[in-house]
């Protein structure tokens, strides 16, 4: 396992370079914290604890994939702040407190990364579990329609999502069903918002959802720790 420690971008103009001139040039670990109380964070990703913390390099700039800032839409269209009606969203500070949960035993969250392989390849959070959104959403990818629930879709629900389908009626039963942290690339990235749409349609408690909507952007623009897989 590889992990990954990159410093917030700086653009160097206006407000930016006057912030970098009032601070330090020199940082140590205290120097950088996650906030005032929350110097780093340990978490388990797949058997093997990590622990998240800022970056600590002034140099440091976004990997050269999350510098683009005209992508096209759609489908790389700008999320709205509110995806359904009482699905949370969160920032870095809740995404920790969720890792946290599922490090601690606590199989009743589940932090889903809904990007495909080529895009985890380049980075996650750690505690995260793949699940590609195109498993779920098998028609999204050309047409960006929420499809019916498909074969793959019954599985995650059962295997990883914890609902029960009656076999009889084929309705679902989500009593016992996991809380979902879904996130993707960021606030122009689709995918983890299909997703939840999706799980929504088919009766998902929107309670148990949460979305963290900056994703992968948000997360790398503030220096936190990332792994890729072996």
């Amino acid at each position: 396992m590889k992990t990954l420690s990159i410093a917030p971008f700086s653009s160097g103009r206006g407000g930016c370079m006057i912030a970098a001139l009032l601070l330090p040039m020199t940082l140590s670990a205290a120097d950088n914290r996650i906030t005032p109380d929350i110097e780093s964070v340990e978490v388990m990703h797949k058997g093997e604890p990590i622990t998240i913390e800022r970056g600590h390099d002034r140099d440091a700039t976004l990997p050269e994939m999350y510098q683009k800032t005209d992508r096209g839409c759609p489908p790389f269209c700008v999320q709205p702040m509110v995806v359904v009606p009482g699905v949370e969203t969160i920032g870095e500070i809740d995404m920790l407190g969720y890792l946290q949960r599922v490090s601690q035993g606590d199989e009743q969250v589940l932090v889903v990364d809904s990007r495909t392989p080529d895009w985890v390849m380049q980075g996650t959070i750690p505690g995260a579990v793949n699940i590609p959104w195109n498993k779920i959403n098998h028609e999204g990818g050309k047409t960006f329609e929420v499809p019916s629930a498909a074969d793959s879709l019954v599985r995650i629900l059962s295997d990883d999502f914890g609902a029960k389908q009656n076999p009889q009626t084929k309705s679902w039963s989500f009593e016992n069903a996991k809380t979902l942290v879904f996130f993707c690339n960021g606030i122009w990235c689709p995918q983890s918002s299909i997703n939840i749409k999706t799980l929504h349609a088919i009766g998902y408690p929107v309670e148990k959802m949460k979305w963290y909507r900056g994703g992968m952007q948000d997360w790398f623009s503030v220096g936190l720790t990332t792994v890729e897989p072996d």
